[in-house]
């Protein structure tokens, strides 16, 4: 395997903190949202549940991208190698992948609030979403 440059990993994690913070922003944005809203049921209470666990994931992607960019930023003041950014990598990509699973969860189950059609539509796109999102990511 490949070990990638500090350089890369620096330009990488910044990538990864700008997208994490507007896909964290959105889902926070759905929770309010779905709060607020007169909808109750097993299918509401899902939805909130799934745009809960993508911010909190974003949130920690964030953080754990946060911490390997400063450490490959030239000029952090502690000796860095790549073992010590082992955890936060694992961490990062993990609750990165859990916050996109989580989001397209949510965009799924939001068309089944309107009807059927909606519900299948919603549920199609969502795959087809994440099929490509995969793709592009791998």
């Amino acid at each position: 395997m490949v070990e990638l440059s500090f350089e890369y990993w620096n330009q990488l994690t910044s990538q990864l903190i700008v997208i994490s913070s507007l896909l964290g922003g959105f889902s926070i944005t759905a929770v309010a949202n779905f709060l607020v809203s007169n909808l109750n049921g097993k299918l509401a209470r899902s939805i909130i549940k799934a745009a809960i666990v993508a911010s909190s994931s974003f949130i920690v992607a964030i953080f754990a991208m946060n911490k390997i960019f400063m450490a490959t930023t030239p000029g952090y003041p502690s000796e860095v190698n790549a073992s010590d950014l082992m955890m936060p990598r694992l961490i990062g990509f993990a609750a990165f992948l859990l916050g996109i699973l989580s989001l397209i969860t949510m965009i799924m189950l939001t068309g089944w609030t309107r009807s059927k059609p909606m519900g299948w539509f919603t549920t199609i796109i969502g795959i087809v979403a994440l099929l490509l999102i995969m793709m592009m990511i791998y």
